[in-house]
């Protein structure tokens, strides 16, 4: 079995592939970068037992990770319940994917990963969209990673919102009945759902204007449920997209090096 781990600034999602790509569970824990290696292997090991997976059944793993402290310690977590040492994302990773020059030792492996998965499963060219710490938007040609929009999250967005102006509450991200809110509460929700949502529609006409069509838009992310409904652009919802990657990505690499010891 393979097992996939993507680090994120709020959340670890890990998944559970047998080795010809079934996923056989799918979860999630906060991230908490003070964690020891001997905490993280016992949620890792909770995890498994929640979804009744054997730990002991992983035969290789995979790290994403934009949370540099917690790197190491996941990968130490994972030797010791699996006994494997797992493969982390990083240069000299092979991707099978072009990344522009400029870009590429600035890019994160969580937009790697979904950008791997997105041209396997998706035609190009394609339109990324991870609503997660920070949304991003991807633009994907024939293998290659042509750029990126980096915009603030919804949760951080609204939590500066609220946090420096004193009488705006912390509010749930929902849609109000109305654009028109008739109160503080159902006003700020009507600026981050339809803000954000407006934003995207916009960012996508922008990106193509500038790149061209995309015969895909495709969503992944925590944040993406409240926003995606009301954008008015055709948006595909994959909330399997980092981890498929990992997965994939993991597969490539495996092969690569399984030719160079033949």
């Amino acid at each position: 079995m393979i097992f996939t781990v993507d680090i994120g600034n709020t959340t670890i999602t890990m998944g559970l592939f047998t080795p010809e790509g079934e996923l056989l569970f799918r979860g999630s824990i906060k991230t908490d970068k003070n964690k020891t290696p001997d905490q993280i292997a016992i949620d890792v090991l909770d995890m498994f037992r929640l979804k009744q997976s054997d730990v002991r059944s992983v035969t290789g793993a995979v790290i994403s990770s934009v949370v540099p402290p917690m790197t190491s310690a996941m990968a130490d977590a994972i030797r010791q319940l699996c006994g494997v040492r797992p493969m982390l994302m990083g240069p000299g990773v092979k991707t099978g994917m072009n990344i522009l020059a400029e870009i590429h030792n600035q890019l994160g492996s969580d937009i790697v990963a979904y950008s791997v998965a997105a041209l396997q499963k998706y035609p190009a060219p394609i339109i990324v969209i991870d609503m997660g710490t920070a949304t991003t938007l991807s633009y994907l040609g024939k293998n290659t990673y042509e750029g990126c929009v980096i915009a603030p999250g919804v949760r951080i967005a609204l939590e500066a919102l609220s946090g420096r102006a004193a009488e705006l509450p912390h509010i749930s991200i929902e849609a109000p009945a109305s654009i028109m809110g008739r109160s503080t509460i159902d006003a700020m929700r009507a600026g981050v759902v339809y803000g954000n949502a407006g934003m995207i529609d916009s960012l996508i006409q922008r990106m193509e204007e500038a790149a061209g069509p995309a015969a895909t838009v495709v969503m992944t992310g925590g944040n993406a449920g409240p926003i995606l409904k009301h954008c008015k652009r055709d948006i595909i919802f994959d909330e399997n997209l980092i981890i498929d990657g990992l997965y994939y990505l993991y597969q490539k690499n495996q092969d690569r090096r399984r030719k160079r010891n033949d």
